[in-house]
């Protein structure tokens, strides 16, 4: 059954039973994806390169709030944006449409995205003008492709509740995906996984996190 919570921004997230964690932070789902994912993300990777078109992996797919914020600030933006979602368990599309999250972007975004949804976990589908969107329902090992991003997400549940995803094996796997110069990033931080990725080659670095984390890990592919 879904649980839906609101958390402390007033935006919804939702209670996973069979992982035990919710799918957002509590102190703020919204909030917390534009901080983490956009803003420490995207924002600072396009203020780098300043690209006219930006390629996004998220590995967590979840409820799509990640790619609707990505989506709305690109289009404002005036660049394209092609992403890709991983997702082990996809959401239905009636339970995505109860998020409210339209209320975070734009209406014609929103409706594309609920439209187009079901087709894009077997096709990249145009969602509004200059993005495609394509989830790949498989787990992160799983997954494969021919394409290089810019950005990764990486929005898996926490290491406690779901550990497989933070494993040297996983992070090694969807890191070989991201371009030279690429900017991973994630709401968490730990030894582990700063060792990690260092073995990797990446520069590595402590950032301030969202409300109710102290720090959050970016790391770039050298």
């Amino acid at each position: 059954m879904v649980e839906f919570v609101i958390t402390s921004d007033g935006s919804k997230t939702l209670y996973h039973p069979r992982i035990g964690e919710h799918y957002h932070s509590r102190h703020g789902a919204v909030q917390e994806s534009k901080h983490v994912f956009l803003g420490m993300g995207l924002k600072h990777f396009m203020s780098l390169h300043h690209p006219p078109a930006v390629t996004v992996l998220e590995i967590g797919f979840g409820t799509g709030l990640n790619f609707l914020l990505t989506a709305d600030h690109c289009h404002a933006d005036g660049s394209d944006l092609d992403y890709t979602g991983v997702e082990a368990y996809p959401l239905p599309a009636d339970t995505l449409a109860q998020t409210g999250y339209g209320d975070y972007v734009s209406p014609a975004l929103w409706q594309s995205f609920l439209s187009h949804y079901k087709d894009c976990l077997t096709a990249p589908q145009v969602i509004g003008e200059g993005c495609v969107l394509q989830i790949a329902p498989c787990p992160a090992l799983e997954f494969t492709t021919e394409k290089h991003f810019d950005v990764l997400y990486f929005d898996a549940f926490a290491a406690v509740h779901q550990p497989e995803m933070w494993t040297e094996e996983t992070l090694r796997h969807v890191c070989t995906f991201l371009k030279p110069g690429g900017v991973f990033v994630t709401y968490a931080i730990t030894g582990n996984l700063k060792r990690v990725l260092k073995s990797f080659g990446f520069t590595v670095e402590k950032v301030p996190g969202a409300p109710g984390k102290r720090e959050m890990l970016r790391a770039t592919k050298e």
